[in-house]
């Protein structure tokens, strides 16, 4: 028997089997293996390994995790041994909003559709489902909590010597508003409105008692309802900031004798202003001041107002800064739009000491005047701060607040602070508030791992 399969009279002639080979090689169609993602799978692997370790949701979330949450904890009614439905989480949902806030994202149904479709949402979320309506509550309607949380953060690196708090920046930003230019009318256009609005206020109720109505649905008579009642609010607040803004304009139209022009404010944010911007344009916008520790760049204070101008800003941070942490900074750089008269007096007697750029300082050395002599009509405070500024080491100091200020600056623009998203002074402030959160919080981390390090 032989030792082969075949005999060697049984084997093919070599090439007879290339020629077949050759033939065959082009004919059919090819066998492929394609993408089939509409199969149906089971995969089994828990939701926390589909997340790379190093991950900045991990991040995140560990640095939210440590926070005290007990403010917002407190108010929550649903409890063990009592019905009703279970609350979300509030960690969960500030975690939701810090990480949003880093990845650029500043919408409430931009960041429900990312919770649905992104991995790093999902795993924040594990498991449990949110909306719009619950982020967009959560964010605008807990203004306090979310200053609180602020103080809380930073309070914790000033015990743990990683904020000393001894010297802070100040600036502002012009940020634009959720409003259109077109939406500023005057009084009487206002009062128009008003009228109309309530009209529509009082035939929406009409149509509701109407039984020809109950073929349209509950829900969207009562989104009418409160679309017509919001209308009418709005309008309502919008003619109160009209009188307020003629009652400033003829105050400064005393002061300065120039004519007072008519007030306008806008029906859909009657708080927001019309500003000059960096670029030269005028639009809508609030103006948003922030105060950032020299030595770490640690924000421990931020205001949103509707002035033009940074004349006025910086004794209420001063005193934001004493409310929240006891005692003011020991000293203050700002730029020249601050250093107002009646500002720097009014941080000196804060206990502040203002470093800020003398007016025209180059224009009169180069005119021969001496800038840095005391004025006749100047105060102690006044006198003090001219001399100060002529020192070098004065100079060299104030250099400091650019990298500091214009740094934080430049990150809330980078993370999406180009536009509210939401209407109102109190609810930007939120928004101006948690970005400040998000900032201090990554910022913690590093300092204490830098802490770590060098201890």
């Amino acid at each position: 028997m032989s030792e082969f399969l075949f005999a060697d009279d049984e084997l093919p002639a070599a090439p007879a089997l290339a020629e077949r080979s050759s033939r065959q090689e082009f004919a059919g169609t090819p066998r492929l293996r394609t993408p089939q993602r509409d199969q149906i799978e089971m995969h089994w692997r828990p939701l926390d390994e589909l997340l790379e370790p190093d991950h900045q949701a991990r991040v995140v979330w560990d640095a939210v995790a440590g926070l005290d949450l007990s403010r917002w904890l407190r108010e929550i009614r649903a409890v063990e041994g009592h019905v009703g439905r279970d609350a979300t989480s509030p960690a969960l949902l500030v975690a939701l909003w810090v990480y949003a806030t880093l990845d650029g994202v500043c919408i409430a149904r931009e960041l429900e559709r990312q919770c649905e479709n992104h991995l790093a949402y999902q795993w924040l979320c594990g498991g449990v489902s949110v909306n719009y309506r619950l982020l967009a509550a959560f964010r605008s309607e807990h203004g306090e909590r979310w200053d609180d949380l602020l103080t809380q953060i930073v309070a914790v690196l000033l015990a743990g010597d990683l904020v000393t708090m001894q010297r802070v920046a100040q600036d502002g930003m012009k940020v634009r508003a959720h409003a259109g230019q077109s939406s500023f009318r005057s009084r009487g256009k206002l009062e128009q409105c008003l009228e109309q609005a309530r009209e529509q206020v009082e035939a929406l109720k009409q149509q509701a008692e109407a039984e020809d109505q109950h073929a349209l649905g509950e829900a969207k008579r009562a989104a009418q309802r409160r679309a017509a009642a919001d209308r009418q609010r709005r309008l309502e607040e919008a003619i109160r900031n009209c009188d307020q803004l003629q009652k400033q304009r003829e105050e400064s139209a005393k002061r300065s004798g120039r004519d007072v022009t008519k007030p306008r404010a806008s029906i859909t944010d009657p708080e927001a202003r019309k500003m000059k911007f960096s670029d030269g344009g005028y639009r809508p916008g609030y103006n948003v001041q922030l105060s950032t520790d020299v030595g770490s760049g640690v924000i421990v204070g931020v205001t949103v107002t509707n002035a033009g101008n940074d004349l006025e800003q910086l004794p209420p941070m001063l005193e934001q800064i004493s409310e929240r942490y006891g005692a003011p900074p020991e000293e203050v750089l700002v730029d020249g739009g601050f250093a107002s008269r009646s500002s720097i007096e009014e941080a000196t007697a804060l206990g502040a000491t203002v470093y800020a750029p003398l007016k025209e300082e180059k224009k009169q050395l180069a005119a021969g005047k001496d800038p840095y002599a005391a004025k006749p009509k100047d105060t102690p405070a006044l006198t003090a701060w001219r001399a100060r500024m002529k020192e070098a080491a004065s100079k060299a100091m104030y250099r400091l607040r650019s990298q500091t200020a214009e740094w934080v600056n430049a990150i809330f623009r980078n993370r999406g602070m180009q536009q509210m998203p939401v209407r109102g002074q109190a609810k930007c402030q939120a928004v101006a508030v948690l970005y400040a959160i998000t900032h201090n919080l990554l910022l913690g981390k590093k300092l204490r791992a830098k802490a770590a390090q060098s201890g």
